[in-house]
């Protein structure tokens, strides 16, 4: 038997049994290592912009003609939708918050491909790096504004963090994944 039988025999076999846990797969050890990049990253984003550079008292910050550091407290949920201050919808969004990350856990525990695994270890980076900020503060630093000017005509962009941008290009990952074809993604 040669060195390629025996992976296949062994993929087969292994996709007979049955899994000792949903949270667990071949690629969440891949997938959870980009999770916890995305989310150290955004965390040391975050907390020293604003408590080592104090962006809340120098806001805003030219950064070139496109971006702008500013302070922005989101109280909702990406780009600033489902805005709330009450402490119930705090925790409603909080509790979404959790309930995606298990869901999306779970899909990366049955993935096999890399792109797949990683894409959802940045969403799931990405809503942790947030879920960190709504514990601990009760609203979402967002600090990133981008907006391009041309005469009297303005365009400007949501202000985001890079959990958004971790949850953006791990959006776009999968659906490029999705578009592959027979390879296509495939959410428990």
């Amino acid at each position: 038997m040669t060195a390629g039988e025996v992976i296949a025999a062994t993929k087969e076999v292994s996709e007979l049994m049955p899994r000792a846990s949903y949270l667990s797969g071949p690629m969440t050890r891949f997938g959870l290592a980009i999770a916890v990049a995305a989310c150290v990253l955004d965390q040391a984003t975050k907390l020293y912009l604003m408590f080592v550079y104090d962006l809340p008292n120098r806001t805003p910050i030219r950064l070139g003609p496109f971006f702008d550091f500013v302070f922005v407290r989101n109280t909702g949920i990406s780009y600033g939708l489902f805005q709330t201050d009450s402490s119930l919808g705090q925790w409603t969004l909080l509790g979404l918050k959790i309930a995606a990350v298990i869901a999306l856990w779970v899909w990366l525990a049955r993935v096999t491909d890399r792109l797949t695994a990683a894409s959802l270890g940045l969403i799931i980076g990405g809503a942790i790096g947030n879920a960190i900020d709504r514990l601990a503060y009760g609203w979402v630093f967002d600090f990133v504004f981008f907006h391009v000017s041309a005469g009297t005509w303005r365009f400007n962009w949501y202000v985001f963090n890079l959990a958004d941008a971790a949850i953006v290009a791990g959006v776009i990952g999968l659906l490029y994944e999705s578009l592959r074809g027979d390879r296509a993604v495939k959410a428990p």
